[in-house]
């Protein structure tokens, strides 16, 4: 693996933009190259010095890269890629569709496991970070109620979501979380809230010219997974609208896990994130992860992992000596 662990980027959008920036600011890490589906011409990145080239040119790689961090959407591009790509690389994806997360990890893990890599997915802040929160609550205090908020902020996802929709020409959705239910949830009421009364989710659509603007609604609130669980919104806006007013990618949210330890003695644990780039912090998380990837892999611990199989001195550069003493 040689003294500092080789990253490649597969997808060039703004996750993809985020670990390039994350690249830089870890030391033990370089930046092999990106590749895109693009024309590689076309992609300018942070780095004009970064080799850029085209997907199919991984074929003749797996030597040259120890890791690749997916940086594609969850929708579809995930759902093929890591799989396909786990068969050859050790990889990093944030695959982020919480009810198909079961199914993904078994495509990933028979591919990984029949060409000995290792692929660790749905990192990132939720799932990943958050997971690891709510597992933490439901151990620690295994008599209670565990919530989750999200926002209010872009969501990466489902705004990928929105532009896969046939007569979308761009858009992006906003999650909101509902003022009321997270009062009642700090002040200790442990109500039995159903998704639709937590969030809200708002889009903003542009649309293709011609696009029927009823169908184009009626595609994105009836979205399974993504839409259909809760009260969403959608509002067509111009392409200028859209890049005045949503240009920036804020995001953030927080668990909660309320319960009690004996008769009349209440615990609250709560975890929260500020984000002023979304995508740059999930691409900070993928690439602590693609160094536990990277330590794994080199291991021979090979085969699908998720953010609960990670021991977490794996996520940082320094070694358990340091750890021990620093942060312990």
């Amino acid at each position: 693996m040689g003294n500092r662990i080789r990253i490649g980027i597969v997808g060039y959008g703004n996750l993809g933009r985020g670990v390039e920036h994350a690249l830089a600011l870890n030391p033990d890490m370089t930046l092999s190259g990106v590749f895109t589906r693009r024309e590689p011409a076309s992609v300018t990145t942070v780095d004009r010095n970064v080799s850029v080239r085209h997907i199919d040119d991984l074929a003749g790689l797996r030597d040259a890269i120890d890791v690749l961090i997916l940086c594609g959407g969850s929708k579809s591009d995930l759902p093929v890629q890591t799989p396909a790509l786990a068969s050859a690389f050790s990889v990093v994806d944030s695959f982020d569709t919480h009810a198909r997360i079961p199914e993904h990890f078994a495509a990933v893990d028979a591919a990984a496991r029949a060409a000995g890599t290792t692929a660790i997915i749905s990192t990132g802040w939720d799932p990943g970070l958050f997971s690891l929160q709510r597992l933490y609550g439901e151990s620690i205090l295994p008599q209670g109620e565990t919530y989750t908020f999200w926002g209010r902020g872009l969501s990466q996802g489902h705004s990928d979501a929105i532009r896969r929709v046939p007569g979308v020409a761009s858009g992006v959705q906003y999650t909101i979380p509902s003022e009321d239910a997270v009062a009642r949830v700090r002040a200790g009421e442990r109500p039995e809230l159903s998704t639709r009364e937590k969030h809200t989710r708002e889009c903003f659509v542009v649309l293709e010219e011609g696009a029927d603007a009823d169908a184009v609604r009626e595609a994105i609130v009836t979205m399974p997974d993504y839409f259909e669980p809760y009260d969403t919104t959608v509002k067509f806006i111009t392409a200028d609208e859209l890049a005045r007013d949503h240009a920036g990618v804020p995001h953030g949210g927080f668990v909660i896990r309320s319960g009690t330890t004996s008769n009349a003695v209440s615990q609250t644990v709560e975890f929260q994130l500020a984000l002023e780039s979304n995508p740059e912090f999930t691409a900070s998380v993928l690439v602590a992860y693609a160094r536990a990837a990277a330590r794994l892999s080199a291991s021979g611990d090979h085969g699908a992992k998720t953010p609960f199989d990670i021991a977490p001195g794996l996520l940082s550069p320094k070694s358990p000596e340091q750890l021990r003493a620093e942060l312990l």
